[in-house]
């Protein structure tokens, strides 16, 4: 099939749980024998490069600035006030990409438009409408990554500022009406869990064509760190620029850490990640590493004894976890960070919510040697057999059929 893949970003390098997911479905389409036409928002600090990898999947690619600011933020706040819209979508909502996909559905054939994220259904749904106009029947599916509206549902229970609070539940509510009518119209509508799959489909009045296809990566090219003896590092990584992650970190530093030192003395907690929250920079809480971005992460998960996902909102799959159980590191996770995720309690994963559990977990798998070399061998396990894309992928067939 001739696929126009639409996404809100450039998905290589895969540093990223949206690159994960983007690029191994493009890598997966290739080796089918589709045709694709990849166009994205870029970011500044995208790179020629990282273009020229993603050609060996895709036929074309073109791309679109992703031009931000605060003052274009608070413009678009004041519409989505106004308006009752969803600013997450608004800031997104660019001219210039309307008309490069415009341009592109003019002048060749495509037999799918593949929206990857809730981001780029807008522009999905105005191309139909011209493929409508046209007389073409454009097969349109959307690869949703969350059900997006829990993010800042779930943001509002953990945030004390009363303001912030009255914005996240308002943009929640927006958002779910977006989330809904979009899916409604949209051939197929892919997801990453059977959870938030649910969700969309109890909360909408109208039929969903909906599958679940979760978010893999390539063992064959993810190998296991070499650990160091005896390590103590406690490690948190991924980018914190996104709230849930920076919430999460931050309960974690000065709630659970300062308990887990007191029976751990000789352990550190490394916060790996771009864009660090000012809460780190509390000189109060020591024993205490914020890296900001690091391209090789490895040395650092050589060493890492623990490696925590302590989030309490979110959507979709921690790809982190995924990450961690393919670099073979015992993770200690919230029930909400493991959302999503296959996996058996104190086999391949230690689940603890509140501060004293999360402790308590982290400080055993620091202390006990035999349980974290459990957690390490059946995490690797589970990536190879659950969540090999080589393997689990070909669901794909189902979306695009090889015989076009």
């Amino acid at each position: 099939m001739n696929i126009l893949y639409l996404s809100q970003l450039v998905p290589y390098p895969i540093d990223a749980g949206p690159k994960v997911r983007s690029y191994h479905v493009l890598e997966y389409l290739a080796s089918a024998g589709h045709k694709i036409t990849l166009v994205a928002f870029r970011r500044s600090n995208d790179q020629p490069k990282s273009l020229t990898h993603l050609e060996q999947f895709c036929s074309e690619i073109h791309t679109i600035p992703m031009v931000r600011s605060r003052l274009k933020d608070v413009m678009y706040l004041g519409k989505s006030m106004l308006m009752g819209t969803s600013f997450l979508i608004d800031r997104d909502s660019m001219r210039s990409m309307n008309q490069l996909i415009l341009s592109l559905i003019r002048r060749q054939r495509f037999d799918a438009i593949h929206a990857d994220q809730l981001w780029m259904a807008q522009y999905a749904l105005r191309a139909q409408t011209q493929l409508n106009e046209q007389g073409v029947n454009t097969l349109l599916v959307m690869d949703q990554h969350n059900a997006v509206h829990l993010i800042p549902q779930r943001l509002v229970d953990i945030e004390p500022n009363p303001l912030k609070r009255w914005v996240l539940d308002r943009e929640a509510r927006s958002m779910k009406r977006y989330e809904l009518q979009a899916c409604s119209r949209f051939d197929h509508v892919v997801w990453v869990t059977d959870e938030d799959r649910q969700i969309i489909e109890n909360a909408s009045l109208l039929p969903i064509d909906s599958l679940t296809i979760p978010i893999c990566v390539d063992p064959e090219t993810k190998a296991e760190v070499k650990r160091l003896p005896n390590p103590r590092r406690v490690t948190f990584l991924g980018g914190l620029h996104w709230p849930p992650n920076a919430a999460g970190i931050e309960w974690f530093a000065r709630a659970v850490w300062p308990k887990v030192q007191s029976e751990v003395p000789d352990a550190y907690l490394t916060v790996i990640g771009k864009n660090p929250p000012k809460g780190l920079q509390d000189s109060s809480i020591t024993n205490l590493d914020v890296t900001g971005y690091v391209e090789d992460p490895e040395p650092l998960l050589a060493d890492t004894a623990v490696f925590v996902v302590p989030l309490h909102a979110g959507g979709g799959m921690r790809v982190k976890i995924i990450d961690a159980w393919s670099w073979g590191l015992p993770v200690v996770s919230t029930t909400v960070g493991a959302e999503g995720i296959k996996y058996q309690d104190g086999e391949d994963i230690i689940i603890a919510d509140g501060e004293d559990a999360f402790a308590q977990a982290a400080v055993k798998v620091l202390l006990d040697p035999a349980l974290a070399s459990c957690l390490r061998q059946n995490g690797r396990q589970k990536v190879e057999t659950d969540y090999n894309w080589r393997i689990t992928y070909k669901a794909w067939d189902q979306i695009y059929p090889l015989n076009k």
